[in-house]
């Protein structure tokens, strides 16, 4: 798969605007490894290859246990995800389908109840920002793997 174009090049000053927005979220409230696991969902969803593929790698190098980002996708289902975490994954796959429906107040209630007022803002803008890069990885097909060096992503082991 080539990529479509580069819109880092061809737009730097929004593509870096986006990257700090992302830096910022990692030094924010809500721990790495939730973090990926959000990502990871949220790139599930959408289709995005190359976020899925860089956010796995990231969740490796976090330390995040391998049987559980096999189990992202069933996180329902699954025994390995602690209630926090169920939150955080119903939360990112509410905002991340079709939001025509409004987020009901019973998920909100849920989400509440494990995450503080800050917390949730800062989860929020965590789903919002993987949103945007699904939304270019998945336009102009973005090739996972291909930013593996630069991003120190080669760690995790999983080439």
């Amino acid at each position: 798969m080539n990529q479509r174009l580069n819109y880092a090049k061809l737009s730097p000053e929004m593509f870096q605007k986006l990257a700090e927005l992302s830096g910022l979220l990692r030094h924010g409230v809500i721990e790495d490894r939730m973090i990926d696991l959000v990502q990871i969902r949220a790139s599930q969803l959408n289709g995005c290859a190359f976020c899925l593929d860089m956010h796995v790698k990231e969740a490796k190098i976090h330390g995040e246990r391998e049987l559980r980002l096999y189990h992202v996708a069933i996180w329902k289902e699954s025994p390995l995800f602690e209630p926090r975490e169920r939150a955080a994954l119903a939360w990112t796959e509410a905002l991340t389908a079709s939001l025509s429906e409004g987020v009901s107040d019973e998920l909100y209630e849920r989400v509440r109840g494990q995450f503080s007022e800050k917390e949730l803002a800062d989860l929020t803008f965590v789903i919002m920002t993987i949103n945007a890069w699904n939304r270019a990885g998945v336009a102009f097909q973005a090739t996972p793997g291909s930013a593996d060096k630069m991003y120190g992503l080669d760690k995790a082991g999983l080439a």
